[in-house]
């Protein structure tokens, strides 16, 4: 069976896959004219005002909504694994993906809020299975993203995340997989019973408060260890462009790596981050569009930025040689996951690494498993406007609490290998929609803009801008 999933990982992430995002990206980063550069000022004042309502949360619920999908177990296990097997230039590569990608965030999260409607429960939803049906017309198309996505964020992904949180607890106090796996389902159930506003709530609170603390100690490391710290960025852009004679051997390896594990981790184009920028309540779509750009920056360049920083300058990793053996071995007892960022800080601050980075684990890992719950949530809801099945969301409560107690027991190599299939194939259908679909997206930013220009609080009218099937945003005129 591992095996097999192997072979089908191994297809869809294709050089074919790595190319299309990388493209994607600096070809959304010229249409933007670089937003992700001249827009920062805007995207932290968006990200800090706007209101909430009963239908739709407030700009920093979906951001904070939006990064707790981002920021998991691929912020520490990732980055290891990206390291392992690509050597540190992989780190160059991720955050290669994560400039460009903050481009791409912007156009799919802008048309998750134009095609974005009111469910039955007066809850907004959007995301590319609503923009694929609305701009593209393709009903068969939009129904197989909303399948695969069911399947990936229900099914395939929690599962990465239960392992990771299993593993760090076990290798922290020695606590044994099944009980950690019995309460991580009840606390989930607790939640997500309770629907996107419990969601939402409890990830404003949770995600910024771990991510501000883990960057803190990324810190303490660094200032610690400050003497490693220009020879760390040394490695890091020597190995990304085979500079370095050590790694040399993997410098194509860095690249795929580096991409694979930073579309994983900030989901840029993956298509899971215009479901929650579509239940912003905003009076322009593009000013979602600029708060969930922002979050790439947040999930790469800092948090994913602070493991790498700890594991380089202390030098608690391994590299793969593709040939048989280490390139390089500072743990020979440790499987490559969370344990190298554990080892990292222990390294530094005896006593404490174990726990924090399991601690840091669980709640990164928590709230990314609650957003994967919302995103399949809303594919379903989508899905349910045309055959009626209200049943169904009862299934995927009880499907996701089933994926989470076997990821919890699972193998880390066979989880990983399940969450690769699920993230790829979203990307691929999800990038090859948005390149079609940009136009809305790429006028909303031009009218936002010109709105700005003239001091306004912009809002938005598709009639006027020439778009089509924004029904949402017609009857709200």
């Amino acid at each position: 069976m591992e095996a097999f999933l192997g072979w089908v990982n191994g297809i869809i992430w294709s050089k074919a896959l790595i190319a299309l995002c990388l493209g994607a990206g600096l070809y959304f980063s010229i249409r933007t004219r670089f937003l992700q550069v001249r827009g920062v000022r805007e995207m932290v004042r968006l990200m800090l005002t706007g209101e909430k309502s009963a239908a739709g949360v407030s700009p920093f619920q979906a951001l904070a909504l939006s990064l707790s999908g981002r920021v998991g177990i691929g912020n520490i296990a990732g980055v290891a694994t990206a390291i392992y097997f690509g050597g540190p230039g992989a780190v160059f590569w991720m955050w290669v993906v994560a400039f460009l990608g903050a481009s791409t965030a912007y156009v799919e999260s802008t048309l998750g809020q134009i095609y974005k409607e009111a469910d039955d429960k007066g809850q907004y939803r959007g995301g590319p299975a609503y923009y694929i049906e609305k701009a593209m017309g393709q009903r068969w198309y939009a129904w197989l993203f909303a399948v695969v996505t069911v399947v990936a964020t229900g099914f395939l992904l929690p599962g990465v995340q239960a392992n990771g949180i299993a593993a760090s607890m076990y290798n922290a106090w020695n606590i044994p997989p099944t009980v950690t796996a019995t309460l991580l389902v009840v606390a989930l159930g607790f939640i997500i019973f309770g629907g996107v506003k419990r969601i939402a709530a409890f990830a404003q609170v949770v995600v910024p408060f771990m991510a501000l603390a883990y960057i803190l100690v990324a810190l303490v490391i660094m200032f610690l260890n400050y003497a490693q710290i220009p020879a760390m960025f040394a490695l890091v852009f020597r190995s990304a462009f085979g500079m370095e004679a050590a790694f040399g051997a993997v410098l194509g390896l860095a690249i795929e790596w580096g991409v694979k594990r930073g579309i994983y981790s900030n989901e840029a184009g993956q298509g899971t981050g215009p479901h929650a920028a579509a239940a912003a309540e905003v009076s322009h779509p593009a000013k979602q569009g600029y708060v969930q750009a922002f979050s790439v920056y947040v999930d790469t360049l800092l948090v994913c930025s602070a493991t790498a920083f700890m594991i380089l300058s202390t030098g608690m990793y391994n590299v793969n040689d593709p040939k048989g053996g280490r390139l390089f071995e500072a743990l020979p007892a440790i499987e490559v996951g969370p344990g190298y960022t554990q080892h990292a800080i222990e390294s530094v601050l005896p006593g404490y690494g174990g726990a924090f980075v399991a601690m840091a684990l669980l709640f990164f890992a928590f709230t990314t498993i609650l957003a994967y719950y919302y995103m399949a949530e809303t594919n379903v809801a989508y899905i349910n406007r045309k055959v009626h099945r209200p049943w169904t969301t009862f299934v995927l409560r009880l499907a996701i609490l089933a994926a989470v107690t076997f990821g919890s027991v699972r193998s880390a190599e066979m989880a990983w290998t399940l969450g690769d299939i699920g993230v790829g194939m979203m990307a691929w259908l999800n990038i090859v929609a948005i390149l079609i679909l940009q136009r809305p997206a790429l006028v909303a930013l031009r009218d936002y803009e010109r709105q700005k220009k003239e001091g306004l609080d912009p809002t938005f009218d598709p009639d006027a801008l020439g778009i089509r099937n924004a029904d949402f945003w017609r009857r709200r005129d």
